[in-house]
């Protein structure tokens, strides 16, 4: 990228922006050049040393600048082989009015899906599974953590509990925890999900393959057989530059206000 490179810094150089620190010059002209095309995803990054002799600032100006970035998911750093442009995410578009497994809806989207399993064991309840899925001290709780991935990157980390009366075999598991639960008529009908921000901490980050403290999305997941009884409590990380959740809502109409 010899040629944007020197176009990006030597437009910094000469920049009349100097009210603002050179560190956001910088970071700017970099991002600008992205978004612009002029350096794509998975092109490498001069060194710092080049960047700096170019632009005619000091190394820690350029570390600095390029840290922001990588914090951002602009660029990514690769131990031993450089700075890159990170690869483009594709955004996937989940909707909020159904409830639908990860495999289904990756499915429908044409995608390849696969699981990384990180834990499938009974255990003792912690006091929030008891208290969710109405579970006594003496009584086991299945638990199920994946790491989900479609088109081999690296989307969401699953952590759910279930009774072990509903699940008695988590480790039997195939590919979808929903259609082993509707083999045994535990299929749950609806849900409640919270969603709220996230900072990913560096276990979670690490296996997103994404720089810890960048924003994630936290769901909660209660979810209900047609009896209305709870049958699953899920939490999960979702990556936040590659989710958008999507929601329909409706004007009530004056007939409609006041009803249950």
């Amino acid at each position: 990228m010899s040629d944007a490179a020197d176009q990006i810094f030597a437009t910094l150089k000469q920049s009349s922006q100097s009210g603002a620190p050179l560190y956001l010059q910088l970071r700017k002209s970099i991002e600008d050049a992205v978004n612009r095309g002029l350096i794509g995803p998975g092109d490498a990054l001069p060194s710092e040393r080049d960047i700096a002799t170019k632009a005619d600032i000091s190394r820690v100006t350029v570390r600095k600048a390029v840290q922001d970035l990588v914090k951002g998911g602009i660029l990514v750093q690769r131990h031993g082989s450089g700075t890159f442009v990170a690869p483009r995410m594709e955004r996937v578009e989940q909707s909020l009015s159904r409830l639908t497994s990860f495999t289904e809806d990756m499915a429908r989207r044409g995608m390849a899906v696969r699981s990384a399993w990180l834990d499938r064991g009974l255990y003792a309840p912690s006091p929030d599974e008891m208290m969710v899925l109405g579970l006594s001290s003496s009584e086991l709780v299945a638990r199920v953590s994946r790491l989900r991935i479609a088109n081999d990157t690296p989307l969401a980390i699953e952590r759910a509990s279930l009774s072990a009366s509903a699940l008695p075999d988590p480790a039997g598991i195939g590919s979808s925890l929903y259609a082993a639960l509707e083999l045994t008529g535990n299929r749950p009908v609806r849900a409640v999900q919270r969603i709220s921000a996230a900072n990913l901490g560096d276990a979670d980050a690490r296996l997103l393959e994404v720089p810890p403290g960048v924003a994630g999305l936290h769901i909660e997941r209660i979810s209900y057989l047609a009896s209305g009884k709870v049958i699953e409590f899920t939490r999960s990380i979702y990556r936040g530059d590659a989710y958008d959740f999507v929601a329909e809502l409706r004007l009530t109409g004056p007939s409609e206000e006041g009803r249950p």
